[in-house]
């Protein structure tokens, strides 16, 4: 089975031969190379080791030709990686050219993934855009998807950057997808449950966490992307704030972490993102502890 991945995470990229080349466009291979630059018709010319190549700015991203998609899809692209096909070969300037598409290699993946994938598939996803509203994600050859800031994690952020930076490869989980071919991707339900994350931690630990919220009531303290505590009320403590925290308590049934806020540090902190499913199927996550009172979980039912 043919294997996809989104632009800037296939290693296999760099120096490709004229023979190797000639192979690719018999085979259909989808091939990875840096874009040099996007000319004044916005096609983009990229450096494949033995001979230049040409992604015509028709073949540069699906939609193009269509209008749907903005040229900015293509001026976007200089310095980064492409994925493509080659389609043909011509010459310039008396030098052999490869003629390649990018907008092919997209229709590949998008029909590999009508095919093979369906709602609750775990995907390998690259973060290109951050915006308050959530991550916008290649899932493959550029195709975006959209990760709302909701599903990004059980804790809460303030905004996307809280969690990720541009150019971090993630894990990710196909959670819808809209009549016009939108995907819209998860990624709390591979963080872990609630009894995954808190046996990390123990009554009478003192540990590093992110303040996420200040309300009347308490403080809500990230311990880690799918865990949080609260703690009690603390004199010039405020959101995005690292602090020392002393584990009072922690309670299964309730699904709480008690904390006492020990001290505000200088040195910032970020919970890392450890993966407890990396690959499959969820048709079902349930994050809440057996018994639990409140329960939380996410279905995924419907295949698109």
């Amino acid at each position: 089975m043919k294997e996809f991945y989104p632009e800037g995470i296939n290693k296999n990229k760099g120096f490709y031969s004229t023979a190797f080349l000639e192979q690719a466009m018999l085979s259909g291979e989808i091939l990875e190379a840096p874009v040099q630059m996007c000319d004044t018709e916005h096609n983009l010319i990229v450096d494949l080791g033995s001979m230049r190549g040409v992604i015509k700015r028709e073949e540069g991203a699906k939609g193009i030709k269509e209008g749907t998609t903005r040229d900015i899809a293509l001026i976007s692209r200089v310095g980064k990686s492409v994925c493509f096909t080659v389609t043909g070969f011509d010459e310039a300037d008396g030098k052999k050219i490869a003629l390649l598409s990018r907008r092919k290699a997209q229709e590949m993946f998008l029909s590999f993934m009508k095919e093979n994938l369906k709602i609750g598939s775990i995907i390998k996803a690259r973060v290109t855009h951050l915006d308050s509203f959530g991550a916008f994600c290649d899932i493959g050859c550029g195709v975006a998807a959209l990760l709302p800031i909701d599903c990004i994690s059980v804790s809460r952020i303030s905004h996307p950057s809280d969690r990720f930076s541009v150019g971090n490869e993630i894990k990710a989980v196909i959670k819808a997808i809209s009549s016009d071919g939108k995907v819209t991707l998860s990624h709390k339900e591979l963080l872990g449950t609630w009894e995954e994350n808190v046996m990390e931690f123990s009554p009478h630990q003192t540990v590093s966490g992110v303040v996420r919220s200040v309300e009347d009531y308490g403080v809500f303290v990230e311990l880690a992307p799918n865990l949080a505590g609260l703690a009690e009320l603390a004199e010039g403590v405020k959101a995005g704030d690292t602090v020392g925290v002393y584990i009072k308590n922690i309670i299964p049934e309730k699904m709480k972490v008690k904390l006492i806020i020990i001290d505000v540090c200088e040195e910032k902190y970020s919970p890392k993102i450890k993966y407890f499913k990396k690959e499959g199927v969820i048709d079902r996550f349930e994050y809440s502890p057996k018994g639990c009172e409140k329960q939380i979980f996410t279905d995924f039912c419907e295949d698109f």
